[in-house]
């Protein structure tokens, strides 16, 4: 029987692909983004004592209460944004599947989506799956600013969504205040929802500020903020994540996710409950990283790779152009097979494969895999 493919363009993603090649060669894994070091061992016992508590069955389909109560409380208190614990969050399995919720709910067959590139893998086939048709916008190299006339004349009627992700995910930029302020022009008299994925919030560098969307006043209405408290608590396998939107988008978003997860884990959320209410948790993760970030850097100082400024996430783009004019696969392909380190090739983030000998390295590890890594990549 033949096998006709509902999506014969879609693979396996370029994280899986490098990941299985690290581990085939042994490689030091700076590809897939996870964090190379434990869980903090309190939420480890939290977990496992609500475990013990017996509370192992589902979650209510919206989350655990008490997760959304401390959750709307962090918002209030860090951005000064209100919201309602009962009608606007939602704990989702992971912050994938919010993204993939909120897509559904609000794109039909045809509608348009603006996403800015490199995009991050998730984006595309969301909308692929929803009928939509994807506009992507460049951010240029080697600053990746946004390019908000482009984005005006790209608004039309049938543009539904505007994705965001900051800080960006592969660059590490994040939008600035005047960022902000020409999207509020742009979508001002329009219907267009705003999707701000905001995974990498506590993550920001060099004194700057992590700005949510939803912050602005004129963009809380259309805002659907997206979040992950995996990425923030290192511990991605466990498939936490939350959603904050005024009340009638969640309740166009709470319509997919029943069907697609149901609910997410519930002793997990019990404990990030009470991990979350301590704040010292999740604020000095920017120092946390940043201190990572400069110490990869400091260890790169002898090689011939040329590193990208970021302002936040857990990456680095590196510029390899002065060691070779491989394309950036062939590359990461070979500084894994040769020399036992995988990164990402930035290639992957744009749809006509534009090749800036670019490649994208993962920080969140352990200082020794770190100097390791920079070890063998300092010989190449």
């Amino acid at each position: 029987m033949a096998n006709h493919s509902k999506f014969p363009n879609l693979g396996i993603s370029i994280f899986s692909a490098m990941s299985a090649l690290a581990q085939q060669y042994g490689a030091i894994n700076l590809a897939q983004g996870f964090p190379g070091f434990e869980v903090s061992e309190q939420l480890v016992d939290l977990v496992g004592t609500y475990m013990r508590k017996g509370v192992n069955q589902y979650s209510p389909m919206e989350g655990v209460l008490r997760l959304r109560e401390v959750i709307s409380q962090k918002q209030k208190n860090l951005y000064g944004i209100s919201y309602d614990v009962a009608t606007e969050v939602t704990i989702s399995a992971g912050a994938t599947e919010a993204v993939f919720a909120a897509i559904s709910a609000f794109v039909h067959e045809g509608d348009e989506v603006i996403c800015f590139e490199p995009v991050f893998d998730i984006y595309p086939p969301a909308i692929d799956f929803n009928k939509g048709k994807l506009i992507r916008i460049k951010l240029e190299t080697p600053h990746f600013h946004y390019d908000w006339d482009k984005v005006a004349a790209l608004v039309n009627p049938k543009t539904k969504l505007i994705i965001l992700n900051t800080p960006h995910n592969p660059t590490g930029k994040i939008l600035t205040a005047i960022d902000i302020e020409k999207l509020v022009a742009i979508v001002k008299n329009t219907s267009i929802v705003v999707i701000s994925d905001e995974v990498y919030e506590h993550m920001v560098f060099d004194g700057k500020s992590h700005l949510s969307l939803a912050s602005h006043p004129q963009l809380y209405d259309r805002t659907v903020v997206i979040a992950s408290l995996g990425k923030v608590f290192h511990c991605t396998g466990w498939r936490i994540g939350y959603c904050l939107a005024p009340k009638y988008l969640t309740a166009e978003i709470r319509k997919v996710h029943q069907f697609v997860t149901f609910s997410a884990n519930t002793p997990i959320q019990y404990a990030m409950a009470d991990f979350l209410e301590q704040q010292e948790n999740y604020l000095s993760l920017s120092k946390f990283f940043q201190q990572k970030r400069d110490f990869f850097i400091a260890q790169m100082s002898g090689s011939a790779f040329k590193f990208l400024p970021t302002d936040g996430s857990y990456f680095l783009l590196a510029d390899y152009s002065a060691i070779s004019q491989m394309s950036d696969l062939e590359f990461v392909k070979w500084i894994t097979q040769k020399h036992a380190v995988a990164a990402i090739p930035v290639s992957v983030f744009n749809a006509d494969g534009q090749d800036d000998k670019l490649i994208r390295f993962c920080f969140a590890k352990k200082e020794q895999e770190l100097a390791e890594a920079a070890k063998r990549l300092c010989v190449i």
